[in-house]
């Protein structure tokens, strides 16, 4: 099976998407553990590489293959990064059993027992 860009996010998440923020190279630092970072890279991948923790296994910020931005897997964050989703993009080679969340119920906790 070949994996595209586009489904590669869903590969590597294990959910429907992933939730990226794209970072100017100069507006990044590392405070501490850069040593700790492994990349991995499908050469037939067009842009996209995964990084990871080589202690904990966490995604981490990487570094575009441009090389003029980062990527941070937002759901690194421990706080909010003070900005929102823009867009929503390969939305036409979305999961077919995705839904967007507008059209689902929602629950401040687990949903009630049925």
């Amino acid at each position: 099976m070949r994996t595209g860009d586009h489904t590669r996010c869903r590969k590597a998440t294990g959910s429907a998407y992933a939730s990226n923020l794209f970072v100017a190279v100069d507006q990044l630092t590392w405070d501490a553990g850069e040593e700790h970072v492994r990349r991995y890279e499908l050469p037939e991948a067009r842009y996209w590489s995964h990084c990871f923790c080589d202690v904990c296994g966490s995604s981490v910020p990487w570094l575009s293959r441009t090389g003029k931005a980062y990527i941070v897997p937002a759901g690194t964050l421990d706080e909010d990064p003070g900005i929102r989703a823009g867009r929503n993009i390969y939305w036409g080679s979305r999961a077919p059993w995705y839904l967007h969340a507008s059209e689902l119920e929602t629950f401040d906790e687990g949903p009630p027992r049925r």
